[in-house]
C-alpha cells in the first residue's frame, strides 16, 4: 500500500482506489461505492454488476472475486457484498459452481428469441422456401401488432430440447386408470421443493395437490368452501375470473378496496368466507403488500374465521428487490396458496398448484375425485422432469432476465407514469381518466394493443390508467409501443 499525492485517497497495489467517501475498482468488476449516497451499499453493489452483465462488462461465465475479496477490495462488511450476491442469485445474473466460486450465469448473455409467428408455414413448394400465410383482419395484419395486454407470457423462448426430453418421459410411462386427485407424489414432492427454493414456502408434499391451473384451484377451493348465503371478497380493481368463479359457486362477491399497495385490511368487513388476494405484485396496479399489512391481514382472518386465498401467479419474476414471504408461510392454517406454470413457462402446459392445511386439502381431494376432476397424467410426468433435471429452474433465470429488459425499456421510456414495477410482467400506467379512451384507441391504430385499469373494476372505477404487460412482446416491440404511448400523452400530464 501506499499513499498517492492527492489527499484522502490511497493506493493498494492491485491498484485499488480508496478516497475518501467513493471507492473506485480499476480490476476487473466494474463497481463505484458512494459511501456518502443515499442508496443503501448493498443495492448499488448489485446494480452495477447488473448493469455489467446487462451490457456485457461482465460476460457469461467469467468468475467472480469471493465475497470476502470484493468486501476487502471495496472496503465494506462482507455483509454488503453477501446480500448484493444473494439478490443477483436470485435474479438469475449468478451461479455458483460446488467448490469452484461465484460466476456470471451462461444465461446472462443476451438472448435472441424467434419472433412470434401467428400463422404456421404452408408446405414448401418443391424445391423452394415454404411459405408464410399471415392473417388478416380488415386491414391490420396481426403478426405486425405490438400486444403490451397483460397475462400473456413469452412462449417462445423456452428449451425445445428439454421440452422434447420432458415429453419423451412421459411416453415411456403406462397410462393410470385411476388417478390420484392429488396429483402424481413424486411431482408434488418437486413442486414442494420448487416453492422451498422459489418462495422460501416451508411446505410439505403432503399440503400439495397438483391442479390444472390457477382457476382451477380456485375453482376447487370456491366448492368446497363456498355456496348461497356465503360471501367472498375479490380486490378492486382485481381479476376478474376470481368474482365470476364465485359468482358462480353461489356466492355473493364483495370488492375489497386496495391502495397502492395492496389489499386494505381496515375496509376488509368480517363476515367472508374467503378473501382472494395477490400480494406479491397486485394485479392490476402492482403493489406489493407489506410485512405489517400481512401480518394485519392475516391476524384479521384469525379473528373472524376467513381463509386467505393467496394468488402467487407471477412471483418468480422480481426485479431490483427481494422477496416478501408467502402469506402462507406466516400462517399456514388460515391460507391456501395458488401457483401456476402459465406465466413462467406457458398457459397451454396446463398445470399449477394448490398448497392448503391437509385438513382442507382432504375435502377438496374428496370433492374433486367426486367431479372427475383431474390434471392430466402425461402433463405432469413431463413437468416432473423439467423440475428433476433443473430445467425449469434454467429457464426461470433466463426468463427473469428477458423480463427484467423489457421492465427496464418501459421504465426509461415511461418512468414518470409508471406504478407497480418490482416484480411480475406487467406494470400501471398512471393517467387522468379523460386520457385514456382516446389514447387506447389511437395506439391501436398505431398497431399497439392496449388495456385500461377501468376494465378490471367490479364496480366504478376508482383507479385510471393502463396495464401494460410485457410478455408477450419481443423488447424490439416494448420499445416502439412505449415510444407510441409516450407520443400520444398529451404534454403536462406527468
Amino acid at each position: 500500500m501506499s499513499t498517492s499525492g492527492r489527499r484522502g485517497e490511497t493506493t493498494f497495489a492491485d491498484n485499488t482506489v480508496f478516497a475518501e467517501n467513493t471507492v473506485r475498482l480499476t480490476i476487473d468488476v466494474p463497481v463505484t461505492v458512494d459511501r456518502a449516497g443515499p442508496v443503501p451499499l448493498a443495492v448499488q453493489v448489485a446494480a452495477q454488476l447488473r448493469e455489467a452483465m446487462r451490457t456485457g462488462g461482465l460476460k457469461a461465465g467469467e468468475r467472480l472475486p469471493s465475497t470476502r475479496r470484493l468486501a476487502v477490495l471495496l472496503g465494506v462488511s462482507r455483509t454488503v457484498v453477501t446480500d448484493a450476491y444473494q439478490q443477483l442469485y436470485a435474479e438469475g445474473w449468478l451461479e455458483g459452481r460446488h467448490g469452484s466460486g461465484t460466476y456470471v450465469a451462461e444465461d446472462a448473455l443476451p438472448y435472441e428469441y424467434p419472433s412470434p409467428n401467428h400463422a404456421s408455414p404452408a408446405p414448401a413448394a418443391p424445391g423452394g422456401p415454404p411459405v408464410i400465410s399471415t392473417p388478416v383482419i380488415g386491414d391490420v395484419v396481426i403478426g405486425d401488432m405490438v400486444d403490451l395486454r397483460p397475462g400473456r407470457p413469452w412462449v417462445f423462448g423456452y428449451d425445445r430440447a428439454a421440452w422434447r426430453r420432458a415429453w419423451r418421459s412421459a411416453g415411456d410411462l403406462p397410462l393410470n386408470a385411476f388417478p390420484d386427485p392429488y396429483g402424481h407424489p413424486e411431482l408434488r414432492e418437486l413442486l414442494a421443493g420448487h416453492l422451498r427454493r422459489a418462495r422460501a414456502v416451508p411446505v410439505d408434499a403432503g399440503n400439495v395437490m397438483v391442479t390444472r391451473g390457477t382457476g382451477n384451484g380456485l375453482d376447487l377451493v370456491a366448492a368446497t368452501l363456498l355456496g348461497p348465503g356465503t360471501r367472498a371478497g375479490v380486490e378492486e380493481p382485481g381479476w376478474g375470473a376470481a368474482r365470476r368463479v364465485f359468482a358462480s359457486r353461489g356466492a355473493e362477491v364483495v370488492p375489497c378496496p386496495v391502495d397502492e399497495q395492496g389489499v386494505i385490511v381496515e375496509a376488509l368487513p368480517d363476515d367472508l368466507r374467503v378473501l382472494y388476494t395477490t400480494p406479491a405484485h397486485q394485479f392490476p396496479l402492482g403493489g406489493r403488500l407489506p410485512i405489517p399489512r400481512r401480518e394485519r391481514l392475516l391476524a384479521w382472518a384469525r379473528r373472524t374465521g376467513a381463509i386467505v386465498v393467496e394468488d402467487d401467479y407471477d412471483a418468480e419474476f422480481r426485479y431490483d428487490v427481494a422477496p416478501l414471504p408467502a402469506l402462507y408461510g406466516l400462517d399456514p392454517a388460515r391460507v391456501v396458496l395458488l401457483g401456476t406454470l402459465s406465466k413462467s413457462l406457458g398457459p397451454d402446459v396446463g398445470l399449477g398448484w394448490l398448497v392448503a392445511p391437509a385438513d382442507l386439502l382432504a375435502r377438496v381431494a374428496e370433492r374433486r375425485a367426486r367431479v372427475a376432476d383431474r390434471t392430466s397424467g402425461p402433463v405432469q410426468r413431463a413437468v416432473t422432469t423439467l423440475l428433476e433435471r433443473g430445467d425449469l429452474d434454467r429457464h426461470l433465470r433466463r426468463m427473469r432476465l428477458e423480463y427484467a429488459r423489457r421492465r427496464a425499456a418501459i421504465v426509461e421510456a415511461l418512468g414518470p407514469y409508471v406504478r407497480g414495477d418490482t416484480a411480475g410482467l406487467h406494470v400501471m400506467v398512471a393517467l387522468p381518466a379523460a386520457v385514456v379512451p382516446g389514447l387506447v384507441r389511437r395506439a391501436g391504430d398505431h398497431g399497439v394493443l392496449l388495456d385500461t385499469t377501468e376494465r378490471h373494476h367490479h364496480g366504478p372505477p376508482r383507479v385510471h390508467g393502463l396495464v401494460l404487460g410485457y410478455g408477450s412482446a419481443s423488447l424490439a416491440g416494448v420499445r416502439r409501443g412505449c415510444a407510441v404511448i409516450r407520443s400520444l400523452i398529451p404534454p403536462g400530464e406527468a
